[in-house]
């Protein structure tokens, strides 16, 4: 049986309601999270915020984040520095570290696990139990991921679970970073690759 094109904007539109609720009761400090930090002189898209039990954000001072804040799992954290600009998603199952002096384009995705597992055996309720919201982590790879001052992230750009981005370092738009990039070097490619070193001069 299928549902009407008007039942489902209407489900959406109770659901949209509701977690924009929890949100604002995490604000103003219930049992939905541990803490939501939010620096005076810092924005943050609230309608783009989606918050876990007893999750941690910290944003420091002069930071916009335009983008999307996601936890998927409970207790994880989410810290971002001093003057960054975020217009994409960032998605944390455990930590997220940004530092100062970031810039995040638009279409980038940042995410500290695997979702599913690579067997199928340890995924195939995944769908069901996630609707459910009790989606089994046990057989999911995690890992936190940490991206230093002064690095500037293109659009389109994927970084993976466990990676560290040195101090400004340049990722190119769309690529893809599966492990560590180097402190003032540009990478780019799937999977990203350095390009080149950044000199003092250009720093």
């Amino acid at each position: 049986m299928y549902k009407s094109y008007f039942l489902i904007k209407y489900e959406y539109f109770i659901n949209m309601l509701i977690n924009r609720f929890k949100n604002f009761l995490t604000l103003i400090g219930n049992r939905f999270s541990h803490s939501v930090k939010l620096h005076s002189s810092s924005k943050l898209n609230l309608l783009k915020l989606r918050l876990k039990h007893r999750c941690s954000v910290v944003i420091e001072e002069q930071t916009q984040v335009l983008g999307s804040l996601i936890f998927d799992r409970e207790n994880a954290s989410i810290s971002i520095g001093k003057r960054v600009f975020i217009t994409g998603s960032v998605i944390a199952a455990q930590n997220i570290e940004i530092g100062d002096d970031v810039l995040i384009s638009w279409g980038t995705t940042i995410v500290d696990h695997n979702s599913h597992s690579i067997s199928f055996s340890h995924r195939e309720n995944d769908a069901v139990d996630w609707m459910a919201g009790k989606k089994d982590w046990t057989h999911v790879k995690i890992a936190p991921v940490k991206i230093s001052s002064k690095v500037w992230i293109g659009f389109n750009a994927i970084i993976l679970k466990g990676v560290t981005i040195g101090e400004g370092a340049v990722i190119g738009a769309g690529s893809v970073v599966t492990k560590d990039v180097p402190a003032w070097t540009i990478v780019a490619g799937n999977p990203a690759r350095v390009i080149r070193e950044i000199p003092e001069n250009e720093r």
